[in-house]
């Protein structure tokens, strides 16, 4: 029994897939971070240009 625990001590193969687990889940964490901060701001604009494009009026329409 201690040679088996000292072994799986040793074994570090399931380490890497750990390491890409969190690597990924902050990559992750990070892009939903940055849709969350950016969208309000997104939006704000789309719906100053709609309005922008509305006021406008175009030569000849409705002659």
């Amino acid at each position: 029994m201690i040679k088996f625990i000292k072994n799986f001590r040793k074994d570090e193969e399931g380490a890497v897939t750990v390491d890409w687990v969190v690597l990924t889940a902050a990559i992750v964490g990070l892009g939903v971070a940055g849709v969350a901060t950016v969208s309000n701001g997104v939006n704000t604009l789309a719906s100053n240009i709609q309005t922008g494009v509305e006021a406008q009026e175009v030569d000849g329409a409705g002659d």
